[in-house]
């Protein structure tokens, strides 16, 4: 039987994860169900764990990291713009870039910054209707 990524509940436990900013735990959830799946939203899945990681690594400190995980991220999920899964991807991508603007914006190397916690992304998750697209 098929993993049908928006009805697997460790989709939705990655959210919920992610939006109490427990976002390795919220990478290691994505990342089984990513290991699981082969169907066409693969990259979809890798985009959501690279956004964790971006932040797990702007939370720890490792703003290059960080940095890095922003524009791969970003690149993973653009084609499923506007909203996938029930994710509105359009304001996560407007959060993601006011949260690391100061350091995507850098000239150093190795940019510091803290993460600037009232600007934490948060997913917003409406679950698709029947005669709605995913």
């Amino acid at each position: 039987m098929a993993i049908q990524i928006g009805s697997d509940p460790r989709y939705r436990q990655g959210i919920a994860l992610f939006n109490e900013c427990e976002f390795f735990e919220a990478h290691d959830v994505w990342e089984e169900l990513w290991q699981e799946y082969a169907g066409d939203d693969r990259t979809f899945l890798q985009g959501l764990i690279q956004v964790a990681v971006c932040l797990h690594h702007f939370v720890n400190g490792n703003a290059r990291g960080a940095v890095k995980l922003y524009h791969s991220s970003r690149n993973y999920l653009r084609p499923y713009l506007p909203r996938h899964h029930g994710l509105d991807l359009e304001t996560l991508f407007r959060q993601l870039e006011e949260c690391c603007r100061e350091i995507v914006d850098a000239d150093e190397e190795f940019p510091r910054a803290e993460i600037p916690v009232d600007r934490i992304p948060e997913l917003v998750f409406a679950p698709p209707t029947e005669e709605g697209p995913p």
